[in-house]
């Protein structure tokens, strides 16, 4: 009896001190949940654009409006923008040409020392009935002139200002494809990083759920060792699951943060400002789907593009190269004003005006072969650019098969993986009653609650995966819309 007496009190101070354990960590869970729990909702995630933040205004952003803002405010798309406005003042300045030219300049010159050589002049004059002549020496130049010229020139064949009328409108649409190139990029890139951000907030949601079980599987447990239905090897078991979730959970709310600072870089948006992203999931499953009979268009992509618009400028200077055998041909106006005198007083007192029209021919005739190794080399280098177009179309078609299998993969597995979820949820239910009425061991609680968290999470990884792959497809067959 007095044995009996002391297995009680000592299973009594036991049971006190793991009733003081169990509400020191069940208050600690409680903590850390309610913490967990201020992450703002995962349908609408972080105020909106313009919008002042000292009032603390929250603002949801759709992947849509994640894109748009992307492109206004992106320093790539900007940068590439200007690049456009720069290819129009390059031709303007290269185009320039074809305008008249109009210069004006003056010499106004005082000589120091002139040199005394004159002419000779005869003068006649009639006095009654006897005419007779004198001669008198004068001096032919000045000591003060100032000579202003106007002078005009219109080019009428120039093989290089006809180089830059034909090509201008190339490297116009060169800067646009750049631009059109840069927008595609964003657009990918800010989707994939829209998703991450969805991924990781889904696992938060996921992992709450999870620790909320498996804070609810610890009370039962404990509660059964107290009733002596279970041992205590149950009750610890379910605070290792506990804190394994616990752990997962802080971890996954640490790494929303630079996912979100990963999709403000390319969005552009100020890191200082704060937004949340917000999604229809059920929008989001129905644009998983993508028709994959479709078949491939080089002609889509940007890169395709870019090659031709290269050839087509290449092919220009090759052009130009021959044409600069031929002559360059201007017409030229020159208007010219003469002031003379001795005396700089009266040096604008008579003007002496001149003018001239003519045209200028200038031919080359050796250059030390400088046209021909220029003819030459303008040839070899769309061979060069021909062969660059062959091999980007067997790299697309490489991503396109790799994007397509990707995508057809996934797909299948995420529909599996769907199906593993419901499966997983259905089994830990059973599991659980059972466990509750003693007929399964904790052990089968543990493995059915891994699973199921295994498979959401797996179905999550899998979910995100597909919608980068369609992106992948989407890019990799010219069909992305910006």
């Amino acid at each position: 009896m007095k044995y009996r007496l002391f297995c009680f009190t000592k299973l009594n101070d036991f049971t006190s001190i793991l009733t003081r354990r169990v509400l020191l960590i069940a208050c600690f869970s409680f903590v850390i949940i309610n913490s967990f729990a201020q992450t703002p909702d995962t349908n609408k995630l972080f105020v909106p654009i313009g919008r002042d933040t000292s009032n603390k205004a929250v603002d949801y952003l759709t992947l849509k409006e994640c894109i748009n803002y992307a492109l206004q405010h992106e320093p790539f798309i900007n940068n590439a923008l200007i690049g456009v406005d720069i290819a129009h003042a390059t031709n303007a300045i290269n185009l320039s040409g074809w305008l008249p030219q109009v210069n004006a300049d003056g010499n106004l010159v005082h000589y120091l020392q002139q040199s005394s050589n004159g002419s000779t002049v005869s003068t006649g004059g009639t006095t009654g009935t006897t005419t007779g002549t004198s001669a008198t020496t004068t001096r032919t130049t000045y000591g003060n002139t100032f000579v202003p010229e106007l002078q005009v020139s219109q080019a009428i064949f120039n093989p290089s200002l006809l180089y830059a009328a034909k090509s201008a409108p190339l490297y116009i649409q060169q800067a646009q494809q750049v631009s059109d190139s840069t927008k595609i990029f964003i657009v990918s890139t800010v989707s994939k990083s829209f998703y991450n951000v969805l991924l990781t907030l889904e696992q938060i949601n996921v992992l709450k759920e999870d620790t909320a079980r498996l804070g609810r599987n610890l009370r039962d447990a404990y509660h059964q060792y107290v009733g002596g239905i279970v041992d205590e090897t149950d009750y610890e078991e379910a605070e290792i699951s506990l804190n394994t979730s616990i752990a997962q959970l802080k971890q996954a709310n640490e790494n929303v943060v630079p996912q979100y600072a990963v999709l403000k870089q390319y969005m552009g948006y100020p890191p200082a400002k704060q937004f949340n992203v917000d999604f229809d999931t059920l929008q989001m499953m129905r644009d998983i789907h993508i028709d994959t009979t479709l078949q491939l268009d080089y002609e889509k992509r940007i890169e395709v593009q870019q090659v031709k618009t290269q050839k087509a400028l290449q092919n220009q200077l090759v052009n130009y190269y021959r044409l600069s055998f031929l002559p360059t041909v201007s017409a030229f106006y020159n208007y010219n004003l003469d002031f003379e005198s001795n005396k700089a007083s009266d040096l604008f007192n008579t003007s002496y005006p001149t003018s001239l029209v003519g045209l200028s021919v200038s031919i080359p005739i050796f250059t030390g072969f400088y046209r021909t190794n220029n003819l030459r080399k303008a040839r070899l280098q769309e061979r060069q650019i021909d062969w660059d177009a062959v091999d980007l179309k067997s790299q697309i078609y490489s991503q396109y098969t790799s994007s397509l299998a990707n995508y057809k993969g996934n797909m299948y597995n995420l529909e599996l993986l769907q199906k593993n979820v419901t499966l997983a949820k259905r089994v830990y239910f059973v599991v659980q009653l059972q466990y509750k009425q003693g007929i399964v061991a904790y052990l089968n609680v543990i493995t059915a609650e891994s699973n199921l968290i295994s498979s959401e999470i797996s179905y999550l990884n899998a979910l995100f995966t597909v919608l980068s792959n369609k992106i992948d497809l989407e890019k990799a067959m010219g069909t992305i819309t910006y």
